[in-house]
């Protein structure tokens, strides 16, 4: 799957996103998946994965799917393959099945989740903004130590990707984009962060 819609101006790293007050994000209902399948087909191309398949991906991992919500209205949703090491692994080397992902790749909730890989963002209007706390959602302690990885499936979501910081990576994987989280990023050297040892007299002079 892949990642739209809506403009998306701003730029924010993605773990820097605003928590839009506007957009309530929580984790999917069953009763919700299959009104979010449909969102997910009329707005991003190509997509084959119906309610049937959602239903048993969120059985499976009720975190993987959010919704986005205003005003009681849905306006959109994301949803998530959270991937142990031999997940990760697959998808580095296009040995994974995207569209009907093997479990044995998927991170069970006494694993470690070595890699996020977003399968879709689909919203309309002003529902974009629910990314923030989507980020939020994926702040959390079993995640954490986890970067993202997505597939743009159209020009709005390489904008997307673009605007919050993903960027392509190299891989057997076609076209998969990749956001290192900020915390395993090496510092930065800053001007003027190495400071001269100089003698008390140099000082006053």
């Amino acid at each position: 799957m892949g990642m739209e819609r809506g403009s998306f101006a701003a730029r924010h790293d993605f773990d820097a996103l605003p928590l839009s007050p506007d957009i309530d994000v929580r984790c999917a209902q069953l009763s919700e998946i299959a009104a979010l399948a449909q969102m997910a087909h009329r707005l991003v191309p190509g997509v084959r994965i119906g309610a049937e398949e959602l239903t048993r991906y969120a059985t499976l991992d009720p975190q993987s799917i959010l919704t986005f919500s205003r005003k009681g209205h849905l306006v959109g949703g994301m949803a998530f393959l959270f991937l142990n090491d031999r997940g990760h692994d697959a998808l580095l080397l296009d040995e994974i099945c995207l569209t009907a992902p093997e479990t044995h790749y998927l991170a069970s909730a006494r694993e470690d989740v070595a890699a996020i890989y977003i399968w879709a963002i689909a919203a309309t209007g002003r529902g974009i903004a629910g990314l923030g706390k989507a980020a939020a959602h994926l702040r959390q302690l079993r995640f954490r130590g986890a970067n993202c990885y997505a597939q743009p499936s159209t020009v709005a979501g390489a904008d997307i990707m673009k605007a919050t910081g993903f960027a392509p990576v190299p891989s057997f994987q076609p076209d998969l984009w990749c956001y290192e989280r900020p915390w395993h990023r090496l510092p930065m050297r800053m001007p003027g962060a190495i400071i001269q040892a100089r003698s008390i007299a140099d000082a006053r002079y």
